[in-house]
């Protein structure tokens, strides 16, 4: 996936304000079957794969044993015994051995298909009209984090209304040779609706704005669901538990040692990834940047930081240390941006 086409800054207004096309065809997708495939993804993930109905989505992750998250994830149920499980690319291969060690006494297989499928997302608000003119059905009517087969341009397809970059839109799997002939189908269609192709520079502050974690900067082995703000996907109550259920009551239950926040910058300076948080004229630190850019929507320099808990309350004073120098933020609330219902 390049960093950019034309450049991120335009890229990243496409999506905003028409559409944009990322080819996403380096995420990881597993496939997990069989009669008690729901119960084996349970044990796997932090959240509940039994609850969904088919056809829908949900976004969890997979922890380790101490609570540490080896990577989150977004888990879509097509029938009963049949789901598919799309990790982040960089952690594929170690999803997929955490995923085929914890689902070993189940009767359920694991497919690794990552190098057989090609994904292509469609974001903004007019991906609705580019992708429905190649569509077989009405993929107006289906719902947010909702998934169904369709023929996308005469290609059987997997069509997904999910994202990372906080717009409507669509993403849609096929097999891999399929994948350039989608993508120049989806580009012809949307060239009267001024459609991009973006790259990975566009994708990384689109989700900034929209408030969305990335694997590497927000998560990590060291960060827990509860710092990260990201409680509320686990599921607790699971009759069978899951693998880190014993560590995340507990963290559940006790202080926090940081917290996720949002960072504008009042000051002249943009906060990158590894600058240090202060409380204003406090010597030690008390966080640190995960991610930072110039948002190209707001037009001013925002964060997201993990702190300690006593300085994120929204409009606390921070100041962060950019090149040198001290310079002026405040916390305010995630996300930076959200799209007009």
């Amino acid at each position: 996936m390049p960093i950019q086409y034309s450049g991120i800054l335009e890229e990243h207004r496409a999506v905003r304000q028409k559409a944009g096309l990322f080819d996403v065809s380096h995420m990881g997708e597993l496939w997990v079957e069989g009669p008690e495939a729901a119960a084996a993804l349970g044990r796997a993930v932090v959240s509940d794969p039994a609850r969904m109905e088919p056809g829908r989505a949900q976004y969890s992750m997979i922890c380790a044993e101490d609570g540490g998250i080896v990577d989150d994830l977004i888990m879509y149920r097509l029938s009963e015994e049949r789901f598919l499980v799309v990790a982040n690319a960089s952690n594929a291969r170690t999803v997929t051995a955490e995923i085929k060690e914890r689902i070993g006494s189940f009767d359920a297989a694991l497919d690794d298909a990552s190098s057989r499928t090609s994904l292509l997302a469609l974001q903004g608000p007019r991906s609705l009209d580019i992708i429905a003119s190649l569509s077989d059905v009405d993929l107006g009517a289906l719902r947010y984090y909702a998934i169904r087969k369709a023929d996308v341009a005469s290609i059987p397809a997997l069509v997904a209304r999910t994202g990372y970059t906080g717009e409507d839109g669509f993403e849609v799997f096929v097999p891999w040779d399929a994948g350039p002939d989608l993508w120049d189908a989806l580009m012809a269609s949307g060239s009267p609706h001024g459609l991009a192709p973006a790259g990975l520079g566009a994708r990384d502050t689109l989700r900034l704005e929209a408030g969305m974690p990335l694997y590497g900067n927000e998560l990590d082995r060291g960060t827990n669901p509860y710092e990260a703000g990201l409680g509320r996907f686990v599921k607790l109550d699971k009759t069978d538990g899951f693998v880190g259920r014993d560590a995340l009551i507990t963290a559940s239950q006790a202080p926090l040692k940081k917290r996720l926040c949002g960072v504008r910058v009042t000051g002249r300076g943009i906060a990158r990834r590894g600058y240090p948080v202060h409380l204003p004229g406090a010597t030690e630190t008390t966080g640190v940047v995960t991610s930072g850019t110039q948002s190209p929507t707001l037009g001013e320099p925002v964060a997201m930081a993990y702190v300690q808990p006593d300085a994120t309350p929204t409009g606390t004073a921070l100041e962060i240390d950019v090149r040198d120098k001290r310079v002026a933020a405040e916390v305010v609330p995630l996300p930076f941006y959200k799209k007009e219902a």
